[in-house]
């Protein structure tokens, strides 16, 4: 377990929670926090990293002057590159969003409640591997689902099985296409997720 320590920015004399995001795609809830913690007085994001290097994600922190990082997957499962570097950014907490790789034990033990996801469903249903994107809103749409919505939970050293922080749902009907049904979920993603964030980091300052 991390020590529960805040890094002090002394040109404003204050404490700062910085950020990394996590990312493996066109980065819409990436740019959303981002934005969100713009000025923000306390936490601010500061470091974007992506397992794909086409991903938009990158383009996005670089146009907002935030540190990108490329991972492969040997480095990542094999290495404490990534941690290492983490560290060496004084990052406190990390966000995935939309980040499809499995978090390693190592990095689940050194930000120990410090690492967070969405799941663009009402965990446990929908989730696990393999379960992300149009697949789990195909699946939903399948199932003939009356409701679904999103999940902010805790990351462990499974998919999508950490403690879950907040759910938000959205109620459906016959006439919703699994595309219909993504961008409900968006909505509720681009609404809420920034705002759980920093909730939860306020919470773990307090405790």
């Amino acid at each position: 377990m991390t020590e529960n320590r805040l890094f002090v920015d002394l040109r404003k004399n204050i404490n700062v929670t910085k950020i990394a995001i996590f990312a493996s795609g066109r980065g819409s809830n990436a740019r959303n926090i981002i934005d969100f913690f713009k000025g923000h007085a306390s936490i601010s994001v500061k470091m974007v990293i992506s397992n794909k290097k086409d991903a938009p994600v990158l383009d996005i922190g670089k146009h907002a002057n935030i540190n990108t990082m490329i991972i492969n997957r040997a480095d990542f499962y094999n290495s404490t590159e990534v941690l290492n570097t983490l560290r060496q950014q004084h990052i406190d907490f990390i966000v995935l969003a939309g980040f499809l790789w499995l978090i390693p034990s190592y990095l689940v033990t050194a930000y120990y409640n410090r690492i967070v996801n969405i799941h663009p469903a009402l965990l446990p249903k929908y989730g696990g591997k393999g379960m992300y994107g149009m697949n789990v809103h195909e699946a939903v749409f399948a199932a003939k689902e009356t409701e679904t919505g999103i999940t902010i939970h805790f990351v462990n050293e499974q998919y999508d099985e950490g403690d879950i922080i907040f759910q938000e749902r959205c109620t459906l009907d016959a006439t919703d296409t699994p595309e219909r049904i993504a961008q409900k979920i968006h909505q509720l993603e681009q609404t809420h997720f920034p705002r759980v964030i920093a909730a939860t980091i306020e919470k773990l300052i307090k405790s």
